[in-house]
């Protein structure tokens, strides 16, 4: 009886933080602003980048420090079979990320947990 508690006990406090990670992704909708913020040791791993060579080809500046502080909003929220939600967000202002890229796209549970992006 006792260890079925001590198992039982553990068991509910893990679907209870689940739940509440789930209602934390309902919370961001299209047409929300969201705030990107410094990563940490300067790589965003949340969200999707390009790579520098791919900027570079098209005429960019691969400068990803200019992405701190930039306002985006989000453009369209998509959920794989995985259960993840990656978001596609574009700039508030209308301009291109890099001079090249309209949108990029992140993985909205991690960015936020991470401080990458700010609501």
């Amino acid at each position: 009886m006792v260890m079925r508690n001590i198992l039982l006990i553990p068991i509910m406090l893990i679907f209870a933080f689940q739940v509440e990670a789930q209602n934390q992704t309902e919370s961001v909708k299209v047409g929300d602003i969201l705030v990107i913020n410094k990563a940490e040791n300067q790589n965003f791993k949340s969200l999707d980048l390009p790579r520098a060579n791919f900027i570079i080809k098209k005429g960019g500046i691969a400068n990803y420090k200019s992405l701190v502080g930039n306002r985006v909003e989000v453009a369209e929220i998509n959920t794989n079979d995985a259960g993840e939600t990656t978001v596609i967000l574009k700039r508030e202002d209308g301009r291109k990320f890099f001079r090249t890229h309209t949108t990029i796209s992140a993985n909205i549970d991690e960015a936020l947990k991470n401080g990458e992006l700010i609501l």
